[in-house]
């Protein structure tokens, strides 16, 4: 039985941080899914098929890695691709708290989902979307915080 992981997401953009969880948990898992999700409380920055794309390079010579969006519940699109485990990124306690809720109600749910928290490098510990978003949305430089460049502020 393969050991297949969904890596869900709104990952808007794609950090640094993201691409770390991946990559360790290739070494864990048999293949990862990164999924992007649509998050019905957020307005996205980037458009989900813009960041399959950029996303889809990254990974391009990794064929453990696959790239899709998809929309609905987390725990039932899991299901759908045969993936029984979550693989998630930890940043700080309150990281854990949101996701340690996420991760029952994904369980209820989907009782065959074992949802696998990886703790984040503490170089990328303080990178978020959020912030990265804000920095470019007004002309800031995030080089140093996405594994690709991001198109124009506004494009």
């Amino acid at each position: 039985m393969s050991r297949i992981a969904l890596f869900p997401g709104s990952f808007d953009p794609f950090t640094n941080g993201h691409l770390d969880v991946v990559r360790r948990g290739t070494t864990l898992f048999d293949k990862v899914i990164v999924a992007i999700g649509n998050n019905s409380s957020k307005q996205r920055y980037l458009p989900v098929e813009q960041m399959v794309e950029m996303i889809s390079g990254v990974f391009h010579d990794e064929p453990r890695v696959e790239i899709c969006s998809f929309k609905g519940l987390t725990a039932e699109y899991a299901r759908e691709v045969g993936a029984n485990y979550l693989l998630r990124g930890l940043r700080n306690t309150t990281d854990f708290e949101y996701e340690n809720t996420i991760a029952q109600a994904n369980r209820h749910v989907n009782p065959n989902l074992e949802t696998v928290f990886l703790i984040t490098s503490p170089v990328l510990a303080a990178i978020s979307s959020t912030i990265i978003r804000e920095i470019h949305r007004f002309g800031g430089d995030v080089t140093d915080f996405v594994p690709f460049p991001l198109p124009a502020a506004g494009s």
